[in-house]
């Protein structure tokens, strides 16, 4: 992580930026203030010899992220959702790098499946195109399999992407660790463990055995999910490099103009992508974390289909139930009872007034009740959840940053599709629903089941536990100096509540 290499690095990106013409576009896309455009200036400027040329036919910043690398184009892959951040016009440049990266040659493709599955391209597969997408991290091929005449997708990792990626990476904390020294107000934020939690992100990405695996395990939650699909993994096909998986057929969800040709209603598949997140982030916990436009395709029966699943996000059961809560205050304008959750899940510090709270988070949801989506400006209003986060002392959740990514995207991509979607009434039957069934006394009542299971595994043990307590309390020589309760003597008594409690409950609400 350290080294000179990494401020060449760091140098490198400005100057890229400055060369391309991407600083410009970057920095009013983002209306920077003064202050952050003549420090972007002084560290692009005068280096701007050392900048990466890029392809020049592709639009700046385009053309400087590609230059860049991997890490960046991620970046603006994120970027290409939101258009009401960003601005229609970079967002359209952008989207180029979600699918139609410069490949690298089908023959190196072969080869590194050969090394990889140990058999001949042609022995597995009586067909076998030339890259029909290229992303970031890998390209895919469409192929047919030699034994079955099935038709599949066939994923490659990039040549020396590891690599490449760990460079960015290490570039990437070193710019952390100085906006810690250099911005001490910024620590809350915690830009290294961020970075920390990228590395890990992208790391996880970099292995096509756990996105096969992903990938199963995303199909098993969703089998039941109405107009939704997910191609299943050939496990005797995949490996570290290489994965293969079902062939997804269907228009792109970012070409709009063919959706509509086809037929199909931008603002149901809006609220469709919308209402499926959210209910796999909520329902099952595990959600697919990187669903931008260029990996959700629309089936000719208009069901919407999910690929590449190298970045999943898994949140807990208790995690859900806060973000259910926080969403359900919000739709239901209980700004009080949103507060009261940030600080009962430890988002807020203690020390802070939790009605001063309250307030600013009705400055934040007022503004877009009832409001046609276009004429909300994202953001200003991001740039004021800062503001709020900053004044509040809330600290960055590192578990929560996929989420909070995902939601963000997830938006970006449903406004695409339908640029006046009401984002809190999609949002309000979905969140309801699992309130019902997860918050209240139904749900006290399964998490005491839960939990007498869990101590009845222990039953056997039980009376040896006791008395071995007991003895320990009845034997001076094994008293701690300061003579403390035996847990043992709570152990009968909580099990005796745990049992009337479940029974009332029980007969109250079953």
């Amino acid at each position: 992580m350290k080294g000179p290499h990494n401020i060449i690095r760091l140098i490198r990106t400005g100057a890229t930026l400055e060369r391309t013409g991407a600083m410009d576009v970057v920095l009013e896309a983002f209306r920077a203030p003064p202050r952050l455009r003549f420090a972007a200036r002084m560290l692009g400027w005068p280096f701007k010899w050392l900048g990466l040329q890029g392809d020049l036919s592709l639009p700046p910043a385009t053309r400087a992220l590609t230059a860049l690398g991997p890490a960046y184009i991620k970046f603006g892959q994120i970027l290409s959702t939101r258009p009401d951040i960003v601005g229609e016009e970079l967002a359209q440049q952008l989207k180029y790098l979600q699918d139609k990266l410069p490949p690298f040659p089908v023959e190196t493709a072969k080869k590194m499946i050969e090394a990889e599955l140990e058999q001949p391209v042609a022995t597995l597969f009586s067909e076998f195109s030339d890259p029909v997408a290229a992303a970031s991290i890998a390209q895919v091929h469409r192929a047919r399999l030699a034994e079955t005449g099935e038709e599949v997708a066939v994923k490659v990792l990039r040549p020396g992407i590891e690599r490449a990626f760990r460079k960015d990476i290490d570039a990437f904390y070193l710019a952390a660790r100085w906006i810690e020294r250099l911005a001490p107000f910024s620590r809350r934020l915690r830009p290294v463990e961020v970075i920390r939690h990228f590395e890990g992100v992208v790391m996880g990405e970099l292995d096509l055995r756990l996105e096969s695996s992903n990938a199963a395990e995303f199909a098993a939650n969703t089998a039941q999910d109405e107009g939704f699909q997910v191609p299943k993994p050939f496990w005797f096909l995949s490996s570290r490099n290489v994965m293969t998986l079902g062939w997804a057929e269907g228009i792109g969800l970012n070409d709009n103009d063919l959706i509509d040709a086809a037929g199909f209603d931008r603002r149901v598949l809006g609220a469709r992508v919308l209402q499926l997140f959210l209910n796999h982030a909520l329902r099952d916990g595990f959600f697919h974390a990187d669903m931008h436009q260029g990996n959700l395709k629309i089936a000719a029966n208009g069901d919407i289909i999910a690929y590449d699943f190298g970045i999943m996000g898994r949140i807990d059961e208790y995690t859900r139930r806060v973000y259910a809560e926080i969403l359900m205050g919000f739709i239901r304008k209980d700004y009080r009872r949103v507060a009261e959750v940030h600080f009962e899940a430890g988002y807020v510090p203690p020390d802070r007034d939790i009605d001063e709270f309250a307030r600013a988070l009705r400055a934040v949801g007022e503004p877009i009740f009832g409001m046609d989506a276009s004429r909300i400006s994202m953001a200003r209003l991001l740039a004021y959840l800062f503001e709020v986060t900053e004044r509040f002392g809330m600290e960055t959740r590192t578990e929560l940053i996929l989420l909070q990514r995902t939601m963000v995207v997830v938006e970006g991509v449903a406004r695409s599709l339908d640029p006046h979607i009401n984002i809190w009434q999609v949002a309000g039957p979905i969140v309801e629903r699992y309130i019902r069934e997860n918050v209240g006394p139904k749900a006290v009542l399964r998490d005491l089941v839960k939990t007498a299971r869990v101590l009845g595994r222990f039953g056997p043990k039980l009376p040896a536990l006791v008395e071995a307590q007991l003895i320990r309390a009845g034997n001076p020589a094994t008293q701690p100096p300061r003579p403390e309760r035996s847990r043992g003597t709570f152990l009968w008594p909580a099990l005796a509540a745990l049992g009337f409690a479940a029974g009332w409950l029980a007969r109250a609400y079953l």
